[in-house]
């Protein structure tokens, strides 16, 4: 009988989890199945040996923002549910998930959420999902064990290892500011639970893993490619003089809001004129004005993966013929970078991307002494590096889960790493600075762009920026006249 009431009361909760409602929020992962995140617990196993996992997901925040799951928490679970514990018994190779209890107030006014029971087992193919309190008794139980937990600051949106890293750093430093850090408090707290155990660092297995990306990853990454990408070209469809870089910025916010992404991957980077050489330039302040190129570098997280991608445009939609020539050297130096990509060593890459640089420079008509001594210092810069100690290092920061994502024990490019390519070429004394970015995926035989579909050529551009844009449209028709 009591077999029989356990029965009916799963079912139930299935039957809840699982009836269609309109606008109810997802109690897990809408853009991976849970045979994800079981292979990469399951790869994890196999790194640890008889040790045990305990990780923390993010907490709710003070304001009233949308929550977002830490990025490590997330890659192994899916769990989209705030202040969640996961534990992980290499031993017996289970896997226990330790979530509040149902909280009737909150959910009478937000949705439901996930909570621990049967249903959520069924839900995230975990093979525990039990009430937080009883944690409590299972740290105990890690007494004389080793231990791995993460041991970076977690990052969520816009967040990244390095900034994470950074901030650590001048909490540190701070006598004011003395505070230690979650991944330290949870170990200060197992440690008085769970007398004699050891701690191993899980950050390094999750970022090795993350290194190469599968093909869902891929997908994902491509699709916040393409958001960026349709953000770069209504950019340069609204771009006019009189525009303030705020507002190119506010049309990238609508075309990642339009297709659903979470938010930005990274703050706006909106640099007209000579902002441009600071190459982090944010404050969003300054007015176009005609003659200017325009830098535009902004990217959305898509389902918990960005990308990263820049475009420059003229101002007025027109390139001046000085510019012409600088960035359409800089197109070329840029396409022998982009053409070379392959699998397998950087250096091996950095000599063919010499090769095309140097065929390119002597095909180039200058009529500036000035752009052609820069381009040769661009070019110079690579060839230093073919002879330097170290010519193996990445071309470019790896893109995933965070827009400058995990590196570990990188040595060769292989399939599936995802990474960036955006070199600058500058005239520091002129405040001159000229950057594209896109998204490359390594494949097999070579590389994929990603970001493609943004134009890159001067003419296409132009063209691009013939057509009228969101501000143009949203003006009376007597007033859409052309650049």
């Amino acid at each position: 009988m009591k077999r029989k009431a356990a029965l009916l009361t799963f079912l139930l909760l299935v039957a809840v989890i699982f009836t269609p409602v309109a606008a109810q929020p997802p109690l897990f992962s809408t853009s991976l199945p849970k045979e994800e995140f079981a292979a990469r617990r399951a790869k994890v196993f196999q790194k640890i040996g008889d040790a045990a996992v305990v990780m923390q997901g993010a907490t709710e925040t003070s304001a009233y923002e949308k929550f977002r799951q830490s990025n490590q928490f997330y890659y192994l679970t899916g769990v989209t549910t705030p202040r969640a514990i996961l534990v992980m018994d290499g031993r017996a190779k289970s896997t226990t998930l330790y979530l509040n209890p149902r909280n009737e107030r909150m959910e009478s006014s937000e949705g439901p959420v996930l909570i621990p029971g049967p249903a959520a087992e069924q839900l995230t193919g975990i093979d525990r999902v039990l009430p937080r309190d009883e944690f409590e008794r299972a740290a105990a139980g890690l007494a004389g064990r080793t231990v791995y937990t993460t041991v970076r600051g977690e990052t969520g949106l816009m967040g990244t290892p390095d900034r994470a890293q950074a901030h650590e750093r001048a909490r540190e430093a701070d006598p004011w500011d003395q505070r230690p850090s979650r991944e330290a408090w949870l170990r200060t707290k197992l440690t008085a639970r769970a007398p004699g155990v050891k701690y191993e660092n899980l950050d390094d297995i999750l970022d090795e893993m993350r290194m190469i990306k599968s093909p869902r990853e891929i997908a994902l990454l491509r699709e916040s490619s393409r958001i960026a990408g349709l953000a770069m070209m209504e950019a340069m469809r609204a771009a006019e003089p009189g525009m303030y870089e705020y507002e190119i910025e506010a049309i990238g916010d609508y075309i990642f809001k339009k297709h659903n992404a979470q938010g930005p991957a990274y703050y706006g980077l909106v640099a007209a004129g000579t902002n441009s050489a600071w190459p982090h330039y944010h404050a969003a302040q300054a007015q176009l004005k005609a003659g200017e190129l325009v830098l535009f570098d902004y990217a959305p997280d898509f389902q918990y993966y960005t990308s990263d991608v820049t475009r420059m445009l003229p101002a007025n939609g027109k390139f001046s013929a000085d510019q012409r020539e600088l960035y359409g050297i800089y197109v070329k130096l840029y396409q022998a970078i982009m053409t070379s990509i392959r699998p397998g060593p950087a250096s091996d890459i950095l000599k063919d991307v010499v090769r095309k640089m140097d065929d390119a420079m002597s095909s180039h008509r200058f009529s500036s002494t000035r752009n052609r001594e820069a381009a040769l210092r661009f070019v110079d810069g690579y060839r230093a590096r073919v002879s330097s100690s170290q010519p193996g290092l990445p071309l470019g920061h790896m893109v995933g889960m965070e827009v400058h994502d995990v590196t570990k024990n990188f040595t060769v490019y292989e399939p599936g790493m995802v990474f960036t390519i955006e070199p600058a070429l500058t005239i520091p004394g002129d405040r001159v600075y000229i950057r594209l970015e896109d998204m490359i995926l390594i494949t097999p035989t070579g590389y994929e762009n990603l970001s493609n579909m943004a134009p890159v050529e001067i003419d296409a551009i132009e063209k691009l920026m013939a057509e009228p844009g969101i501000p143009q449209l949203m003006r009376k028709p007597s007033s859409t006249a052309s650049r």
